[in-house]
């Protein structure tokens, strides 16, 4: 026998998630910044005084890149949304960011697609997911292309000595996830965010040849703001270094910290770990990376996910005839 459950019953366990997805992520925010084991709270504050970090100047020229790095990013997004309805930059603003504040507490953002397919009615959610999919791949696809040249040449540069035993056992593996790739996609067994890689590839083939290239134009964008607010923060930390030279090791880090499966709010510890691994090669203290490392994700990740907050509070489902 089927039963509906009450309009207030609805209503409450409605607002019970929102506010479980705000709580949640406002808790991991004060956790990252109270309780991260490998830069106290103390010594981060102390150290951004001693280098004038607050001063006017900087602090406007840093809110300026991270304003310029969400606003193409939710541009982006609503070009790719565009394709199948047209919403303003507002709405794209509030999925963005929304998108953004649900995705801290889950592994590799996966709260992000579940969160911007509910603004939608149910027949353009699927489609949603796979335009959320295609950004986030576009920006993969800038991130490795960058990385991989950047990683080459740091290897050559800095001559690291490479176990090709392990390379060609890791090369060995992906061959063989490859071979059962191609496996499944011929049974239709295999699957992406719940979709047949098929389906998922016949989706991609069907978008258009300009919403590809603004999709991978705006990743681009994207990044080189993202990398040069980092250099930024080198030079404001006194770290005297070219901007090519330290693009090398900027590129390999994010490769690096790209292809590691995490969650979004221990993104920090991960970049963090490796960016001091590698920039130990052209003679950059620990406590200078860690320090940059933690206002790069709190300049993108806490300050936007904080507005992302008040959008999740006043969400409301999308009305079936819209």
């Amino acid at each position: 026998m089927h039963y509906d459950v009450p309009y207030k019953t609805k209503q409450f366990f409605f607002v019970l998630i929102k506010l479980s997805i705000v709580v949640g992520a406002f808790y991991f925010i004060y956790s990252k910044l109270a309780e991260n084991e490998n830069l106290q709270f103390n010594e981060f504050m102390s150290f951004l005084n001693e280098n004038d970090t607050f001063s006017p100047k900087n602090i406007i020229i840093l809110l300026i890149l991270t304003f310029f790095n969400w606003f193409f990013e939710i541009l982006k997004w609503q070009q790719l949304v565009k394709s199948i309805k047209n919403i303003s930059f507002k709405s794209a603003l509030e999925q963005s960011l929304g998108g953004l504040t649900a995705s801290l507490i889950t592994p590799n953002r996966i709260g992000d697609y579940g969160a911007k397919a509910v603004y939608y009615v149910k027949q353009y959610r699927t489609k949603i997911v796979l335009l959320n999919l295609s950004g986030n791949m576009a920006q993969m696809i800038i991130t490795s292309i960058f990385g991989i040249i950047g990683f080459i040449i740091f290897v050559n540069r800095y001559q690291i000595d490479v176990n090709y035993y392990s390379v060609a056992r890791f090369a060995f593996i992906l061959l063989l996830i490859g071979l059962f790739t191609s496996i499944g996609v011929k049974h239709r067994r295999f699957k992406i965010k719940g979709y047949s890689l098929e389906y998922v590839l016949n989706f991609i083939r069907h978008m258009t040849i300009n919403l590809h290239f603004t999709n991978l134009l705006l990743s681009l964008i994207r990044y080189l703001i993202f990398s040069f607010q980092f250099y930024y923060l080198l030079n404001l930390f006194g770290v005297a270094v070219e901007y090519n030279k330290a693009m090398v090791v900027i590129t390999s880090m994010y490769f690096l910290a790209s292809i590691v499966p995490s969650v979004a709010i221990f993104d920090v510890v991960i970049k963090g770990s490796i960016a001091v691994f590698l920039f130990g090669f052209v003679e950059v203290n620990e406590l200078t990376i860690l320090t940059i490392i933690t206002l790069m994700w709190l300049l993108n990740f806490m300050i936007p996910s904080l507005f992302g907050s008040y959008f999740v509070l006043n969400f409301k489902l999308p009305k079936p005839q819209e």
